[in-house]
């Protein structure tokens, strides 16, 4: 993958609002594959009864989708997102979405994306399709 390709989705990352706003963090980044981490901090995450809210886990699961798609090196967005939320991290966990590249084709790629916390525990499974564009990317 192209180190200029590295460095822009690093920095988009870096200076994403939504990104900053959660404390989202890209640790990894190769073809297919992205890391990205966040702290579960329940004064702007939790729900109704006090656990993480599931949009804030979605959040870290899109972040670690969208992240993974651009490495192709065009404008690739999501077509459908299937997530199974498996446990509740506990306050002030740091939890880990890693999404790889499963099969792509010239328009379109599938990805298995995991969230686990710092012990390792599973937290969510996701099944997610995207649409490469064909459209150059306009962070470049």
């Amino acid at each position: 993958m192209d180190n200029e390709l590295v460095k822009a989705i690093f920095r988009g990352v870096e200076n994403e609002p939504f990104a900053r706003a959660l404390k989202m963090e890209l640790v990894e980044l190769e073809e297919g594959r992205s890391v990205v981490e966040m702290d579960y901090d329940p004064s702007v995450m939790d729900n109704l009864f006090a656990r993480m809210h599931g949009g804030a886990i979605f959040a870290l699961i899109d972040e670690a989708f969208q992240t993974a798609c651009q490495t192709v090196g065009s404008t690739t967005v999501a077509m459908s997102v299937n997530v199974n939320y498996v446990a509740s991290p506990e306050t002030g966990a740091r939890l880990r979405a890693e999404a790889v590249e499963v099969s792509g084709t010239k328009r379109t790629a599938t990805y298995d994306i995991k969230v686990r916390d710092q012990q390792g525990e599973l937290i969510a499974v996701c099944q997610a399709l995207a649409f490469r564009t064909g459209k150059p990317l306009p962070f470049l």
